[in-house]
């Protein structure tokens, strides 16, 4: 991320203030994107948040129209979208939105921007999580799961990691308790979607519906919801799908957590280094891995050998692929 200057300001701002600090407490260093969007948002209200009566309500209302621009693929706004949610430009505001010329023949307007289309995203999370109808939370979430464009994605990794007390924390302080119903709901959410998708992966779609919820798990950093969605889970397949570095630490993340996955196929996943390295601390637990037709380098097998010389490694099985055509398969 420290390559985009988007997520290097989010950065800054999110983690600004804990590096500063003469005493850290290590455990509010964050652990998911949904945990440093909440430091992002959190240092916007405590900076900004007295200058209005509620905000609360305000932060609300920009999340209901966040939410219908990712809805629409809507990023930019106008004063007709503030006005139609009650919003007027404040300093308050100007924290959530950027203001932009924009000409039109010889007319100039102001039209209105989130930093960053993560951004949008996140505070469109919170405010359908702090919807004061709970009920209406289970129908965002199917709907949204459902839709195949991939437009909704990230919104949901970040309505699983605000179920997360540790991601709540700190926005609790200006928003108010997070609803305990719905974090039951989505959680439980969570639990049934994985469940409907973990033998849903002969299509390159149900793998991605898969890895997804695998997404949701990680941001709820919640070993009792993982266990239970993995029970008795042997095999994960992402055969084919080209996993980034973010998915092998999810991945990793997961394994972690369950005993029971024997399974690990990841041929022709276009794993780099950097993938094998966030990968590396669950290899050893899998009985069969198969990472073919991702040409490992030197640096790659380096990493592998490492899981193999694990003293509690349980591999039996491995496939891999060094130069094209050209593969290792090993057995006990």
């Amino acid at each position: 991320m420290s390559y985009n200057p988007s997520y290097c300001w989010i950065l800054g701002l999110a983690l600004g203030p804990f590096f500063t600090q003469r005493v850290r407490d290590p455990q509010r260093v964050p652990k998911t994107i949904t945990q440093l969007y909440s430091y992002y948002i959190y240092n916007i209200l405590k900076n900004h948040g007295r200058e209005i009566e509620n905000p609360r309500d305000v932060l609300l209302r920009v999340g209901q129209m966040a939410f219908r621009g990712v809805s629409e693929k809507k990023i930019v706004f106008t004063d007709g979208d503030l006005i139609k949610y009650n919003l007027q430009p404040s300093q308050f505001l100007s924290g959530f939105l950027m203001e932009l010329l924009e000409r039109e023949d010889s007319a100039q307007s102001v039209v209105y921007t989130f930093p960053h289309l993560t951004i949008q995203e996140f505070v469109a999370a919170v405010a359908q999580f702090l919807n004061p109808h709970p009920g209406d939370i289970l129908k965002f979430l199917t709907e949204a799961h459902n839709t195949t464009d991939g437009r909704f994605e990230v919104f949901l990794r970040f309505v699983a990691g605000l179920s997360s007390p540790m991601t709540a924390w700190g926005l609790e302080e200006f928003l108010g308790p997070f609803p305990h119903q719905t974090t039951c709901r989505v959680i439980d959410w969570v639990k049934e979607e994985f469940k409907r998708q973990v033998g849903n992966t002969r299509s390159e779609a149900g793998k991605r519906s898969l890895l997804n919820t695998l997404h949701y798990l990680f941001e709820s950093q919640n070993r009792g919801l993982a266990q239970a969605a993995l029970g008795s889970v042997e095999t994960l397949s992402f055969s084919g799908m080209t996993l980034t570095p973010i998915d092998c630490a999810v991945l990793s993340h997961v394994i972690g957590l369950c005993d029971t996955i024997k399974h690990l196929d990841l041929e022709d996943c276009h794993i780099q280094c950097e993938g094998i390295q966030r990968l590396g601390p669950g290899l050893h637990k899998c009985q069969e891995l198969r990472l073919g037709q991702s040409q490992l380098g030197d640096s790659e097998v380096k990493l592998v050998s490492a899981a193999l010389r694990n003293p509690e490694c349980k591999i039996q099985r491995l496939c891999l692929e060094l130069q094209p055509e050209d593969q290792i398969y090993l057995y006990p």
